[in-house]
């Protein structure tokens, strides 16, 4: 025969659990013990976010991640008796594709376009609009058939359309100090090419790796070196995507993201 517990003995026995998802709720918990609430005192929900490179067809590795987050959801709550959560499923499809995937069809024609962003490259599949749009799709068949609860959201949707630009406003705004923290982190090599901006080239349509000079943070222009010319370019609206670390960082503030699982390297 089953036991039946009340809502409080539940939230009890997660108080003092040692399982890992309540463990980690806990941290969740202590920032927000009553669930989360705007500047005007009305509640909002919690937002835990999971990120996908869809340079690749999904794997166990991103079921994982979402199967993982999602625990510490649900965790979380069952600590609050309820408090509204949501969860973020975001794909990193500005990302320029660095190698061809032994997986694939067509790998002759995905070379052709290495270095560019994985939404503005043809799908070898023949199926979506680019090799992004189909590993997205594969992505949320995948996440479906296993019931997840999640909202999709798509790099490119949002630096395209302007979603990000205030954001990059801000990190231009402390392209200096960004690089402060940054720059004693990388070998001396990667010092010399490493720029928290990465500006989409006007002539191969490459996502560059280029140091960058601001022009005007406002308006969002910068200058860099391209194809062998000095080229200034208002990076809004598409033309040009963060380094991962700072486009990590950049995302938590502009989504208002509360969880993520992450590496020592992220810490």
């Amino acid at each position: 025969m089953t036991q039946a517990y009340s809502d409080d003995e539940l939230i009890q026995a997660a108080r003092v659990s040692k399982a890992w998802p309540f463990q980690e709720a806990q941290k969740l918990l202590k920032r927000y013990p009553d669930g989360k609430t705007t500047k005007d005192s009305s509640i909002a929900p919690v937002l835990f976010e999971t990120g996908y490179g869809p340079s690749g067809l999904p794997h166990i590795g991103t079921f994982q991640e979402v199967l993982r987050t999602t625990l510490v959801r649900r965790a979380y709550e069952t600590l609050t008796g309820g408090a509204p959560t949501r969860l973020i499923a975001f794909s990193d499809d500005m990302d320029g594709l660095r190698k061809v995937p032994d997986n694939i069809p067509n790998a002759d024609m995905l070379r052709e376009h290495l270095g560019k962003p994985l939404s503005r490259i043809p799908d070898p599949f023949e199926k979506f609009e680019s090799f992004a749009h189909h590993n997205n799709a594969m992505l949320r068949a995948f996440l479906d058939r296993f019931g997840f609860d999640y909202e999709f959201v798509s790099a490119s949707d949002r630096y395209n359309s302007g979603g990000f630009d205030d954001a990059l406003r801000g990190v231009l705004r402390n392209n200096q100090a960004i690089l402060d923290v940054m720059l004693p982190t990388l070998r001396e090599e990667r010092r010399k090419t490493y720029s928290p901006i990465l500006p989409v080239s006007p002539t191969t349509g490459e996502v560059l790796q280029v140091p960058i000079e601001v022009i005007d943070a406002e308006a969002g222009v910068v200058r860099f070196e391209d194809q062998g010319k000095t080229v200034e370019q208002c990076i809004f609206g598409g033309h040009a995507k963060l380094q991962w670390k700072v486009d990590w960082a950049m995302r938590w503030v502009d989504l208002g993201v509360d969880y993520e699982m992450c590496g020592k390297d992220l810490t």
